[in-house]
């Protein structure tokens, strides 16, 4: 089997590598060909952690396995980042272990893909301005894979952390985009596109402060009970997602769907929108709204990338079990 460490993922999986995984296993999944398998995800009673698995397989990329993983939130105190995870892939002809890829370079560029993936499929064309609310670790890779889908002008963002901010204002200096921290309300007011990437348990932004047209991808919400938005912007949205069954679940969704201004059927896989099932965006006063839950599908995908692309390098380990 290979073994692909995080050095070796991180010289081998670029932007554009990971969008095109994420893209094509989202296609994948509308049409039948991927599903993903029940998620694990649990709090463990130590170090305030949360862990569990996402798994699935993908007939049409022949992936199959399973990330183990979660988030402990007092690593960055400790010079780790938070997320912690890695990618266990098998043969899916026989069932052997084929490769063990480092999983939290992955993660976060695959999470950055998929909010980008629904930017280009999503976000009106004219979009200017992009609006950041989180300022951790993922929030860098979120930026740089945003910025590439639309002549940008610049960022406005917000933290609940202010003393956060700068880092992500040094990536927007190095795209050559003029950054600004502003209030909730202010970011609202003039953002085009919103990246939500925080881990919130309350809504970070409301209704009244979204203007028409705007494009959010809520990218922090993936555990049941964690919330960045408020609800009734579901319920004014049209409303896009990786899985629906997460989505509802563990997703953004959750909410909205539990008071009951969304159903489930409002809600509508990206996928469909990358095969030409759905057309997407309608008009340039809609409000859009992409519920990244993040599945195990986006792990398997950039993973098998990996393991493909270092073994062809030359930069994967092989050993023997």
């Amino acid at each position: 089997m290979l073994i692909v460490s995080e050095e070796v993922c991180q010289e081998v999986i670029g932007r554009a590598d990971a969008f095109t995984a994420v893209e094509q296993v989202f296609a994948a999944m509308s049409r039948g060909d991927a599903y993903n398998f029940p998620v694990i995800r649990e709090a463990i009673g130590h170090a305030d952690a949360l862990y569990g698995f996402k798994s699935g397989f993908d007939r049409a990329g022949l992936a199959l396995g399973v990330k183990s993983g979660g988030f402990w939130p007092g690593n960055m105190a400790k010079g780790l980042t938070n997320h912690q995870s890695t990618v266990f892939l098998f043969d899916p002809d026989t069932g052997m272990l084929s490769a063990l890829v480092g999983g939290n370079y992955l993660t976060a560029v695959r999470t950055a893909a998929s909010s980008s993936v629904s930017i280009a499929h999503l976000a009106r064309k004219d979009a200017k301005v992009l609006g950041m609310v989180g300022a951790g670790h993922q929030s860098q890779f979120q930026l740089r894979a945003a910025a590439e889908q639309r002549d940008f002008e610049r960022v406005v963002a917000w933290n609940p952390h202010p003393d956060m901010l700068p880092k992500l204002g040094a990536v927007a200096a190095e795209l050559g985009l003029p950054f600004e921290a502003v209030t909730q309300q202010e970011l609202g007011a003039q953002a085009d596109v919103i990246i939500t990437i925080t881990s919130a348990f309350e809504p970070l932004l409301m209704r009244d402060w979204i203007k028409p047209g705007t494009h959010i991808a809520c990218m922090g919400t993936d555990t049941k009970g964690k919330q960045e938005v408020d609800p009734a912007i579901l319920a004014a949205a049209t409303v896009f997602t990786d899985e629906i069954a997460q989505s509802v679940s563990i997703g953004e969704a959750q909410h909205a769907i539990a008071n009951g201004t969304l159903k489930e059927g409002d809600i509508t896989p990206i996928g469909h929108v990358i095969n030409g099932d759905h057309p997407g965006r309608t008009s340039d006063e809609e409000i859009t709204l992409f519920d990244g839950t993040g599945v195990g599908l986006q792990d398997l995908a950039v993973a098998s990338a990996a393991a493909r692309l270092a073994k062809e390098q030359g930069k994967a380990q092989e050993v023997t079990l």
